[in-house]
C-alpha cells in the first residue's frame, strides 16, 4: 500500500501546485476551488492508504528488491460470466440522464430497471459443474 499512498501524495502535491499557478494566472474562482478540492480529496485517499499500509504486512510491490515470482499465487475469485454489473451500470446511467433532463417518466422506468438489475446481481444463480 506504500506505492499507492506515494502515488496519491505525488498527485496531491501536483494538483496543489497547479491550483496555485492557476489562481495566479487565471484568477477564476471556480477552477481554483475545483483544483484545491481535488487536491484535498487525493490527500484524504493518500492519507488513508498510508495508515492502512502500517497495519498490513509488506507486499512484493512495496519491496524494491522483490522478484516477479514473489507476487505469484492466487489473487482471488472474479466471476467470468456475469452480465449483471454492466446492466446495473447502464441502468444507473439511465437514472442519471433522467435526473439531468428531469424526465419523470424515464426516471420511473429507469428506477424500476435499476431495482431489477440490482436484484439480478444480488440473487444471481450460477450452475457450477460438479468436481469429478
Amino acid at each position: 500500500m506504500k506505492v499507492e499512498s506515494r502515488l496519491f501524495e505525488i498527485v496531491t502535491v501536483t494538483v496543489f501546485i497547479l491550483g496555485i499557478v492557476y489562481a495566479v494566472l487565471a484568477q477564476e474562482p471556480v477552477g481554483v476551488a475545483g483544483l484545491f478540492l481535488t487536491g484535498g480529496l487525493t490527500l484524504i485517499i493518500g492519507t488513508y492508504f498510508r495508515f492502512v499500509s502500517r497495519r498490513l504486512e509488506e507486499r512484493p510491490e512495496d519491496n524494491p528488491d522483490a522478484e516477479v515470482s514473489d507476487g505469484a499465487g492466487d489473487v482471488g475469485f472474479f466471476s467470468p460470466g456475469s452480465y449483471w454489473p454492466i446492466t446495473v451500470a447502464a441502468c444507473a446511467a439511465l437514472v442519471g440522464i433522467s435526473l439531468a433532463f428531469f424526465y419523470i417518466w424515464a426516471l420511473v422506468i429507469a428506477g424500476i430497471m435499476l431495482l431489477m438489475a440490482v436484484g439480478g446481481l444480488v440473487f444471481e444463480y450460477h450452475i457450477r459443474p460438479e468436481a469429478h
